[in-house]
């Protein structure tokens, strides 16, 4: 018998298989990053035509096959139309759910993760935030999660280093220490921005093997 599973996660990226089929992959809390087909779902009357979007958020169900899951049906509650709709704030979705799929793995459970990327894409929406603060904010967080970034005391260590300011270490070390839900609450001024900006690229090249594409996209529109 096909053993049904359910997870609570957000497409990440969906291709075209075949003349009707997608190939998707899925941030899930339970299951970490898994690929799942979804058959038919390129037909305009399928039922999982909207589930089989990137940004979709939601609860998935799942056939498990000996090699692989196929999608059975989902209940998305969320699309996030804002930043679907919006070209700007799109690319920087697109780079986070790219970045989220870098760093997770299979088979763990990523539920920091995907809650991180759900509060991120929604900050996107928040008109007074600059989105390259909540990109900054989302990277270092995720570095946070995967282990790749130090930690910053003034005028010590990485602090040193990278030369910050007071304020850049108080960043930092609230983007390290503080609970997702209650990380996008906080303003910084451009000079601020350019030195968590300067952390978060040098991290990331340390801890990523290849450049992003979507990251490239967002360096052109800037």
């Amino acid at each position: 018998m096909t053993e049904t599973v359910e997870v609570n996660g957000i497409v990440l990226s969906s291709m075209p298989v075949g003349e009707a089929d997608r190939r998707l992959s899925v941030l899930t809390k339970e299951l970490g990053k898994i690929s799942c087909f979804a058959r038919g779902a390129r037909r305009p009357t399928s039922a999982l035509v909207s589930a089989t979007r990137p940004f979709a958020f939601g609860r998935f169900y799942l056939y498990s096959g000996r090699d692989s899951y196929t999608l059975n049906r989902a209940e998305i509650t969320e699309y996030f139309e804002p930043v679907v709709m919006d070209v700007p704030s799109a690319s920087y979705g697109m780079y986070f759910l790219e970045l989220s799929g870098r760093f997770a793995q299979e088979n763990v459970d990523e539920g920091a993760l995907l809650t991180l990327l759900y509060y991120s894409l929604r900050a996107l929406t928040n008109e007074r935030l600059d989105r390259k603060l909540v990109m900054r904010i989302f990277e270092m967080k995720a570095l946070t999660l995967e282990g790749f970034a130090p930690e910053f005391t003034e005028g010590e260590g990485f602090a040193a280093r990278y030369e910050l300011s007071k304020s850049a270490v108080y960043a930092l070390n609230f983007i390290e220490r503080t609970d997702i839900p209650k990380l996008f609450t906080f303003l910084v001024t451009e000079e601020v921005l350019s030195e968590m900006g300067r952390v978060s690229e040098d991290l990331l090249s340390r801890a990523l093997d290849r450049p992003l594409r979507s990251r490239e996209f967002i360096d052109l529109l800037n």
